[in-house]
């Protein structure tokens, strides 16, 4: 998914005024450049130390792909520069060479020095040929056979080969869908391409934007295809974004009031829905969605790989922890790191201290800059190497970056936390002979929403949004440890193991990891609330939450309905944690069946496809989650134990 905007920070600039002879302050000192903010100045920098190019570079098949890149003014034969190369989708606008973004790069990298390409990729805006989302990679190609991996082979090979004074050493980097481009490219790698960072990159569109084990990710869905992958008639430099207009700012209202996911074409797209339709057209994990999973095809990468993306990253969480792992082992001995932050969807490209309801205390983008420009430097200019672990790693609860030598840590013990009655949650299994419950009634004309936030667009702070919004429903069950009498340290994947039934014969279920803050904060004082800070002793911090669509219980190619109060076993991985929750704290883990509108509601009638599902196959539904010594539900987790343990 794009990065539609970057945050423009402008600077305001006060004159003291007052009677004649009043003496003004000293002024502080001038604040050193930010690598985010774009200015005048900055543009400006651009347009004097670079110059730009716009070609057609042709590929092995004959279409040609439209390249712009931009070579510094002082680049001559006694200095060359290495390329760090961009293919993407998303426009590498503005086009003529007469004209420049505000940006190529954070602030360093342009300071630093690189030639910059930007390409867009087949089909999309000026370049040539068909455009298909995640095209399939080939493992054998013949002849005229192309994919993003040759594509990209053959544009390397022009560039190093015509692009003047750049020293024959290529990097790329991309965000999103760019960072799918970056992974791809890195297959079968051309021998000048040295240095790779794909940054949340899209591993498998089945489980990365569109879905979550099955269940569709209908917000962003609907608010990115409605923009975005419709059929391009011509080659274009229009690049404008076309955001939808939902009519109203109440995302929840807009998509209950949508009905069945099959009136979106008759009431909004009218036709022309571009992916949408393809979308609709396969429900299951058939083949369509099994050609575009990358990760099995991240083999021959001779680069150095250094992967990025953020825990709380609702788009992209699932790509870059799998792609890590994929190269890692599919591509022995080469230096592949794994760096993972405090961020939302891109966020690495901002400056902040905080993310919603979470706070850390310091800027956390910082440490990346300069680990991604030394990373760099190292690769395509013989600079110094580095100090690059294995996995760098932002440790959530306690705040603190973490170098590890392996990802998930060495030394985590797995355990599990069961489900108890009256809601506790303990390390022991249940121990009651008899059927031991909780049930809600589940109505798909009431979903539980994933946020309070009612923009149209989907939120990117849920991930850590305070969650007593939801635990005081009637819909939602809550299971809490007492107080920690010690730092607990959750790191790695973690598995969901229900024991559940309905009255229905379909159902989701959604489980949350959730750090519950003691009701009185150490160290907060009464002149803080007398002030209207914040007062966060209570809170219910998101973690982690994962939703499971039940009919995938047995596989994701063939779904199956449940029979009704029946108790199954439902089980479902979570994608990782790295978090502390320290003493004084609960952990909580919530259980619910909707997640409205991040994830679409389930009918709870099994019907062969829900984007056919009729209004009349919503119904209401009992479900049970069953905590007995016979269905011990339970959340399967691994703990990093403290030094001292």
């Amino acid at each position: 998914m794009p990065i539609h905007h970057r945050v423009l920070a402008a600077l305001a600039f006060f004159s003291l005024s007052g009677v004649a002879g009043a003496q003004a302050p000293p002024a502080p000192p001038p604040k050193p450049p930010s690598q985010y903010e774009l200015t005048p100045e900055r543009a400006a920098y651009l347009r004097s130390h670079y110059t730009k190019f716009d070609v057609r570079i042709p590929m092995r098949d004959g279409v040609k792909l439209f390249t712009s890149f931009y070579v510094p003014n002082d680049a001559s034969p006694t200095k060359r520069y290495p390329v760090l190369l961009m293919r993407t989708p998303y426009s590498v606008a503005p086009y003529g060479v007469d004209r420049y973004p505000q940006s190529l790069g954070p602030l360093a990298f342009e300071k630093d020095g690189f030639i910059f390409a930007f390409q867009d990729v087949r089909g999309r805006f000026m370049s040539e040929g068909e455009f298909i989302n995640m095209r399939p990679h080939r493992d054998t190609k013949r002849g005229k056979e192309v994919d993003e991996s040759s594509d990209t082979y053959d544009t390397l090979d022009w560039l190093v080969k015509r692009v003047p004074n750049n020293n024959g050493r290529v990097g790329m980097w991309g965000i999103s869908y760019p960072g799918f481009y970056t992974s791809a490219g890195a297959i079968d790698s051309h021998p000048a391409l040295k240095a790779v960072s794909p940054q949340a990159p899209i591993a498998d569109w089945f489980w990365d934007d569109m879905h979550r084990h099955g269940a569709f990710n209908l917000q962003l869905a609907f608010s990115f295809f409605a923009a975005f992958g419709k059929p391009r008639p011509a080659l274009t430099d229009d690049a404008e974004w076309k955001n939808f207009e939902f009519g109203t700012p109440d995302a929840y209202e807009f998509f209950l009031n949508l009905g069945p996911l099959g009136n979106a074409d008759a009431k909004h797209f009218k036709g022309d829905v571009g992916f949408w339709k393809d979308i609709t057209a396969h429900p299951n994990y058939d083949a369509f969605w099994q050609t575009r999973n990358l990760l099995p095809h991240l083999r021959n990468i001779k680069a150095a790989v250094l992967v990025v993306g953020g825990w709380y990253d609702t788009e992209d969480l699932y790509g870059p922890l799998r792609t890590y792992a994929a190269i890692e082992k599919q591509n022995p001995g080469i230096a592949n790191t794994l760096v993972m932050g405090p961020w939302f969807h891109g966020g690495w490209m901002h400056e902040g201290t905080s993310l919603g309801d979470a706070e850390f205390g310091f800027t956390t983008t910082d440490t990346y800059q300069d680990l991604v420009l030394a990373f760099f430097q190292h690769h395509l200019k013989g600079a110094a190497a580095p100090a690059v672990p294995e996995a760098l790693v932002f440790e959530g609860g306690a705040n603190r970056w973490r170098r590890l030598d392996a990802w998930p840590p060495k030394g985590v013990k797995e355990t599990r936390l069961f489900f108890q009655p009256q809601g506790a949650l303990t390390f022991q299994a249940p121990t009651a002979k008899t059927a031991s419950f909780d049930e809600y009634v589940s109505d798909p004309s009431k979903p539980v929403p994933y946020t309070q936030d009612l923009s149209p667009g989907w939120s990117r702070n849920y991930m850590t949004e305070d969650q007593r919004f939801t635990s005081r429903r009637p819909d939602v069950v809550v299971y809490q440890t007492a107080p920690l009498e010690k730092d607990l340290t959750l790191a790695g994947p973690m598995e969901a193991e229900l024991w559940v039934s309905t009255t229905g014969s379909d159902a989701d279920w959604v489980v949350k990891l959730v750090d519950v803050n003691p009701g009185k904060l150490p160290g907060w004082k009464k002149d803080q609330d007398e002030a209207g800070e914040r007062n966060r002793g209570s809170q219910q911090t998101l973690v982690r939450g994962e939703p499971f669509r039940g009919r995938f219980r047995d596989g994701y190619v063939q779904p199956k309905p449940f029979t009704p109060n029946e108790v199954t076993k439902v089980r479902f991985v979570i994608n990782d944690v790295f978090h502390t929750f320290k003493r004084g704290h609960r952990l909580m883990v919530q259980v619910q069946s909707s997640w409205f509108p991040f994830i679409d509601r389930n009918p709870q009638t099994f019907v062969p496809s829900i984007y056919d599902a009729k209004e009349s196959d919503f119904v209401r539904a009992m479900h049970r989650v069953h905590h007995s010594a016979a269905n011990p539900s339970a959340l399967k987790v691994s703990v990093l134990p403290a030094l001292d343990d």
